[in-house]
């Protein structure tokens, strides 16, 4: 007969996100895991498969939670440009707060730690990029063709450097101590949808 799991898998995964955000991938051990989550190392490997599976489906996890704000935000009826300004300067806003400064984005600290070599957590950076740029772009066609965008601006192109933008500005915050530094970056940013 099967054992019932003795603890919250949804639960574990979220603590090991939070673990893995923190820490990254190769400064996390199987032993900070088994710490971490509250269950052993074998419950581990039965309910996640290995650490490198587990850090797979904590940022499947991490796109899930930070994704619906900023499609909520693209796709609301009625005038796109001040939805699009508004995302860009929130995301100024949370690269320099307190609670992102230290942890900066698990999607853009993975880029940088994995990315060069890890094709699986390569394909999830990818496929968030993605995500986010067809947002922008969608509400930037959607902007041009409601008069807010001049006709000579090209919405992918726009959306593309907007996304580039928007990692940088994460890396930025979590590494300088200036906040007006990523904050006027978006603004100067900013000018080129006028």
């Amino acid at each position: 007969m099967a054992r019932t799991k003795e603890f919250d898998p949804d639960a574990a995964l979220q603590s090991a996100l939070e673990l893995f955000w923190r820490r990254g991938y190769e400064a996390t051990s199987m032993a900070d895991l088994v710490e971490a989550l509250g269950i052993g190392r074998a419950s581990i490997y039965a309910t996640f498969g290995n650490k490198h599976d587990l850090y797979l489906k904590a940022l499947e996890r991490y796109a899930e939670i930070q994704n619906p704000r900023l499609v909520a935000d693209l796709s609301r009826p009625g005038p796109a440009l001040p939805a699009v300004r508004e995302a860009l300067r929130r995301f100024a806003g949370e690269a320099t707060s307190a609670e992102y400064r230290h942890c900066g984005c698990f999607i853009t600290n993975t880029a940088a730690e994995l990315g060069p070599h890890d094709a699986a957590a390569q394909r999830h950076v990818e496929r968030s990029w993605e995500h986010i740029e067809t947002l922008l772009h969608s509400a930037l066609v959607r902007a041009r063709a409601q008069g807010e965008l001049p006709e000579d601006r090209d919405p992918l192109t726009l959306a593309r450097m907007l996304l580039v933008l928007m990692q940088g500005l994460r890396v930025v915050g979590k590494a300088s101590a200036d906040p007006a530094r990523v904050r006027d970056a978006v603004e100067q940013a900013l000018t080129l949808l006028d």
